[in-house]
């Protein structure tokens, strides 16, 4: 849930938490998760009754239309036809990229670079040398 936030974020969250809510803030968070309890469990007892009056054992999961329809709607062999031709697309796509990945791999070490971009050090013991640089200026 808090995937794409850093520690400052999150601190700063609840630094303005407490500041909106001041000696509520205990409160509101066992309020909060009170409700997130009881949110789940309705969810449980829906599915369970769901699943009661369908004679069937279902999940929560299975209730999304791309689901239901995979599950219950398409065979094995349904699904395979409707995959088969982008499998295609996708080895194709993947074998092109390995290639790439291959011939980089292959220019790298007959140029000698290092993964960072800088040549190894000389024998000299002296530090590397950086990797030329080239402007467009240069080129032409």
């Amino acid at each position: 849930m808090f995937d794409n936030l850093n520690w400052w974020e999150i601190g700063g969250l609840l630094l303005l938490a407490l500041l909106i809510f001041g000696d509520r803030l205990p409160a509101v968070i066992s309020d909060g998760l009170r409700m997130v309890r009881n949110l789940r469990n309705m969810a449980r007892s829906a599915t369970t009754d769901l699943s009661r009056e369908l004679g069937t054992d279902i999940q929560l999961e299975d209730l999304h239309p791309k689901a239901f329809i995979r599950k219950h709607l398409l065979s094995e062999e349904d699904e395979q036809a409707i995959r088969k031709p982008l499998q295609g697309v996708y080895d194709n796509l993947r074998s092109d990229v390995t290639g790439v990945h291959n011939e980089l791999k292959d220019v790298a070490s007959a140029a000698d670079l290092r993964p960072n971009g800088t040549r190894p050090s000389t024998a000299t013991g002296g530090a590397p040398a950086p990797a030329p640089r080239v402007s467009y200026d240069d080129a032409t």
